[in-house]
C-alpha cells in the first residue's frame, strides 16, 4: 500500500517515515496476496534493465500481518524476480504463522 503513496523512499528513515505515514490510513484485512505487488515491482526492475542507462536496484519491503494466501503464485513471482535487479524482504508482524 505504501507504493500507492510513496513509490520510492531513501534509506531506513525513509522506510520508517513512510510506514508511520501510511499505517493510520489503511485497514488490515485478508486475503494476503503477495504476487501482485512482487510482479508490479518486477515490471519496474525489468523496465530499468531495458533502458540501458544508469543502473537502478529495487528493494521491495513487504510488512504483513497475515499468512500468504497465494503461495504458489508468490513463489513463482519470486523465482521470476530473481533474474532482475531487485530484492524482496518480507517481515511478519503479529501472531500469524509466517
Amino acid at each position: 500500500l505504501v507504493a500507492a503513496f510513496l513509490p520510492c523512499v531513501a534509506g531506513i528513515q525513509g522506510i520508517v517515515d513512510a510506514y508511520r505515514q501510511i499505517l493510520p490510513q489503511i485497514r488490515l484485512y485478508g486475503p494476503t496476496n503477495f504476487s501482485p505487488i512482487i510482479n508490479h515491482v518486477a515490471r519496474f526492475a525489468a523496465h530499468s534493465l531495458q533502458q540501458g542507462t544508469a543502473a537502478q536496484y529495487f528493494i521491495l519491503l513487504i510488512i504483513t500481518d497475515g499468512e500468504i494466501t497465494d503461495l504458489d503464485q508468490t513463489r513463482q513471482a519470486i523465482v521470476n524476480a530473481s533474474k532482475l535487479p531487485m530484492s524482496i524482504i518480507i517481515v511478519g508482524v503479529g501472531e500469524a504463522d509466517f
